[in-house]
């Protein structure tokens, strides 16, 4: 089920939370409550297709059980090889549905044979709620968390505003948050900026994602043929488009959890504001860095076996966090890129400091925008080409099949497209670069008039124009 749809905002959601705190009402060793919101995750995970439910549960079912075996051995010897069982299966599942055909492709091309591909439809979320469970396996190898009753802990995997593109929790941040009594009742203090969160959030999505996404498409369909001002709108473009597309799904996961009573840690936190690679990644996809960090970083030895090893142990950071993403080369070459700008800025991280601030932010911001051609683009000479163009100094006019998305409604003044795509370009870059973002306000929230009505005409301004619905570009990893 998609946030961005008539069938989530009018129908599910309201009746979501009507459900959710009329049972909370009941007395506490009743967990109703709990039992119904896993029930309607699995609807939402399973509206589009129920055959992805049955995944999910195994998943579920298997994950908790090893985490039990483990959390009543003392023995480490024990419990290495349930771990060990833990990884492989998880892991397993992932390679099936998302690089089975990569590999086999590769395969079959590199040694001539003819493996079959399979052409599996990708679960929503697999790579999220893998990654989430994965954390509490091995976390339970390691005998740092608590027992927790099988209900919490399908809570914890399937909270529907997190299910399918994160953020990726742990258990800690999630599970004591719906343990807490008075989570269980309606509260208004929650309710009014969570509102707010997920009307702005829908409103970067469906507004403004979107109409990035309409111009992105066209430019990179014809990508041999852009000129350099061509090619930089449209990079520029995607740029913004998965900001605000990200954005979004951060704010509505965010806006909905505190429907509930549950703050949702933070994932995004205004990147394209960072001085350089490293702050980048401190502040874009938040938990999918700390979970590379704490689970493939720091077992490899993260920086305490001198700089060799710690530029090695980048590498790997990123590598996997470009798989991560995507069963694909350009997907690696990003994490590539990305891992080697994380190393140069560890090597030259004096030198690069000593320079001007603005300098520092936009040779950043130039780099992050030449990655995501390679990010976006379905084949490496379309993405080269892209970038060929961007450095060619062959500027011309910008084809109107591109400046079009950006039109008034109505095909108002035609001619004018061009200035109303400045306008977009610039407005979008004033809101990433000199805006509060979305969780920032919700935690100094106060439910005035003007905030009141915002919100109203946000969700008023989404409703009405969710005649092309899109999904959040993050479903798709």
């Amino acid at each position: 089920m998609l946030f961005n749809s008539y069938v989530f905002m009018l129908a599910f959601l309201p009746l979501t939370l009507l459900i959710y705190f009329l049972l909370g009402r009941l007395p506490e060793r009743i967990p109703l409550n709990k039992v119904f919101l896993v029930l309607a995750s699995f609807v939402f995970y399973g509206y589009n297709n129920p055959s992805y439910v049955p995944i999910i549960v195994c998943s579920i079912l298997v994950n908790y059980a090893l985490s039990q075996l483990m959390l009543s051995c003392e023995k480490k010897a024990v419990r290495l090889p349930l771990m060990l069982l833990g990884l492989a299966l998880n892991l397993g599942v992932l390679f099936y549905f998302k690089y089975h055909d990569f590999f086999v492709d590769n395969l079959n091309r590199a040694f001539g044979t003819r493996f079959s591909l399979y052409h599996l439809a990708l679960p929503l979320g697999i790579s999220f709620f893998t990654f989430q469970q994965l954390s509490y396996v091995i976390d339970s190898y390691r005998r740092t968390v608590p027992r927790y009753h099988l209900l919490d802990y399908a809570l914890f995997v399937t909270f529907f505003p997190q299910l399918v593109a994160g953020p990726i929790v742990l258990h800690s941040e999630i599970v004591p948050q719906f343990a807490d009594a008075k989570n269980r009742r309606f509260n208004f203090d929650n309710f009014a900026p969570g509102l707010y969160a997920f009307a702005l959030g829908l409103f970067k999505k469906v507004i403004i994602a979107d109409t990035f996404g309409v111009a992105v498409t066209e430019g990179f369909a014809n990508a041999l043929s852009l000129n350099t001002a061509e090619a930089w709108f449209v990079a520029i473009g995607y740029t913004l488009q998965l900001y605000f597309d990200f954005s979004g799904y951060c704010d509505v996961a965010t806006g909905v959890g505190l429907m509930f009573n549950i703050r949702i840690p933070i994932n995004f936190n205004s990147p394209y504001k960072s001085l350089n690679i490293r702050e980048f990644w401190q502040r874009w996809h938040i938990t999918l860095s700390r979970f590379l960090t704490n689970y493939i970083y720091f077992p490899l030895g993260g920086s305490r076996r001198g700089m060799a090893r710690t530029c090695v142990n980048l590498m790997i950071v990123f590598l996997a966090s470009g798989l991560w993403h995507g069963a694909g080369w350009l997907f690696l070459l990003w994490g590539l890129m990305h891992g080697a700008a994380s190393v140069l800025y560890r090597l030259f991280r004096r030198q690069y400091d000593a320079l001007h601030p603005a300098l520092q932010w936009l040779l950043t911001f130039i780099f992050v925008v030449i990655a995501w051609v390679f990010f976006r683009a379905t084949s490496m000479s379309d993405a080269m080409a892209i970038v060929r163009s961007m450095f060619m100094m062959n500027f011309g006019p910008i084809r109107d099949s591109i400046t079009a998305a950006f039109a008034l409604p109505g095909g108002i003044r035609p001619g004018y497209n061009a200035v109303f795509m400045m306008l977009w370009y610039a407005l979008s870059l004033f809101a990433c670069l000199g805006l509060r973002n979305t969780y920032e306000k919700t935690m100094d929230f106060h439910p005035t008039l003007l905030n009141a009505l915002s919100t109203v005409l946000l969700i008023l301004y989404v409703t009405l124009s969710l005649s092309n619905v899109s999904v959040f570009l993050y479903f798709n990893f």
